[in-house]
């Protein structure tokens, strides 16, 4: 069977807020590390380019400066990637600090869109979409005033294209955080 976007998978585990060795140390804010380990194998630069664009997404909406000198390790294993990668870690990675109950000023969400051959828009496009794909490009969006927190393309698109996929994201970011509030409420129905 062709393997849809539903089979990209990551888990996330959130370590902290801990005590902070030395050089790492923020007088002010918690110290944020994001991990990314791929299914298999050793992290490459691929995985770190994704820690970085993660990181400053979590660091926009975690209160940090609530645990001064701590440390904060969020970590992602992949466990299938059949496309959207980045968006799915996204949506990991806020739904760990949510599950870790860590302070947010907002939540935030990962949308990735593909733009093909003839300008048409593919929302969490799969590997193959990918690779077909003139253009790819994933938002992190925030939940109060749907805000872009981070972006990034690979590929090339018209200024009015990106702008298509961005009102594309911001209307999927709704039904995501709406998956959000649904699991929230499963979660403390069953306490």
């Amino acid at each position: 069977s062709v393997p849809s976007p539903g089979d990209t998978s990551v888990l996330a585990g959130l370590y902290g807020p801990v005590e902070v060795k030395g050089s790492k140390e923020s007088p002010d804010r918690a110290t944020l590390e994001v991990l990314l380990r791929p299914k298999v194998g050793l992290p490459g630069v691929s995985e770190r380019s994704r820690e970085q664009l993660l990181r400053r997404t979590c660091e926009a909406v975690v209160l940090g400066a609530l645990h001064p000198r701590t440390a904060i390790t969020l970590v992602l294993q992949v466990l299938s990637d059949a496309g959207s990668l980045l968006s799915c870690c996204l949506n990991a990675a806020c739904m760990g600090l949510l599950d870790a109950g860590l302070p947010l000023s907002a939540l935030f969400c990962g949308v990735t869109c593909a733009l093909d051959a003839q300008g048409t828009i593919i929302l969490d496009p799969t590997a193959r979409q990918e690779q077909e794909a003139r253009a790819i490009l994933t938002f992190a969006i925030d939940s109060t005033e749907r805000k872009v927190l981070m972006s990034t393309t690979k590929g090339s698109c018209s200024v009015e294209e990106m702008q298509q996929c961005l009102a594309a994201a911001q209307r999927a970011a709704d039904t995501i955080f709406q998956f959000y509030r649904d699991s929230v409420r499963r979660k403390y129905s069953k306490s």
